[in-house]
């Protein structure tokens, strides 16, 4: 019997999942360290990104119970938008306090009987280093990649049949689990007029995005299009291009509409 690997990943989606790595991991609060060790990835039941646990030895900030009371989200999936607090592991919040600062609930002592001992950590709350590198968005999942690939096919994205975009030599972002290959277009290639806004994300591949609004017939397109200017080391070929929202548009390749939006 055949198995198509990534059903195998779904099928583990309700458990709690770790991968120990030999990556030092440092969990920074205002400079100054709140543990500092080898990083063990965890993923709760049914996070789709995991976030980095260190062995309860390798902490250096004051650990303090508090009662909170894990927040409910009412969807079969968590997303790394989803707070920290929506715990669905066993286990109980803490606070950490050190000199530099408190952040409350922002770490989580695991009880599953195969990652009791470990810590984790809420990403948003502290600043992180593997090594010496800075990292941001949240841990890289050793399951996940991004390839970005060059494209001569002809590749045009339409508004209610006003084209925003259309190009030769686009670069496809192909990315593990997600179903959209996403299209970067030279900034020669863009017909639309394209405002700055001040929404700005981050992806632990790719970097900081910054975004963009367009107007079509007199209708605003809000954080339609966005950019890396600055793109992670896996991200270079991106720098500068500009990709749009195609789940809100319409794609075409080779002109044939692509009703799963590429």
């Amino acid at each position: 019997m055949a198995t198509q690997l990534d059903s195998l990943l779904r099928l583990a989606l309700g458990d709690t999942r770790f991968q120990p790595t030999r990556k030092r991991v440092r969990v920074v609060l205002d400079g100054e360290n709140v543990a500092d060790g080898l990083g063990v990835l965890v993923w709760e039941p049914r996070r789709v990104v995991p976030t980095y646990a260190l062995r309860e030895s390798d902490v250096s900030a004051t650990l303090r119970p508090v009662d909170a009371v894990p927040v409910d989200v009412d969807r079969p999936i968590l997303y790394p938008s989803d707070p920290f607090s929506a715990h669905t592991s066993a286990g109980h919040s803490l606070d950490v306090v050190t000199g530099a600062g408190r952040r409350e609930a922002a770490a989580f002592a695991l009880t599953d009987p195969d990652v009791a001992g470990l810590i984790a950590f809420d990403f948003a709350a502290f600043d992180w280093l593997e090594e010496d590198d800075t990292i941001v968005g949240h841990p890289r999942d050793p399951f996940h990649r991004i390839d970005i690939r060059r494209s001569s096919r002809t590749i045009r994205i339409e508004a209610a049949g006003t084209v925003l975009a259309q190009s030769t030599r686009a670069r496809a972002l192909f990315e593990t689990s997600i179903p959209v290959v996403r299209y970067y277009f030279p900034p020669d290639d863009v017909i639309v007029g394209l405002t700055p806004t001040d929404t700005h994300t981050y992806c632990a591949y790719k970097g900081r995005a910054s975004y963009f609004s367009a107007t079509v017939g007199g209708a605003e397109l809000p954080d339609i299009a966005w950019a890396y200017p600055e793109p992670l080391s896996d991200a270079t070929t991106i720098d500068g291009l500009v990709a749009f929202y195609q789940e809100r548009l319409e794609v075409f390749i080779d002109g044939q509409p692509q009703g799963d939006v590429g």
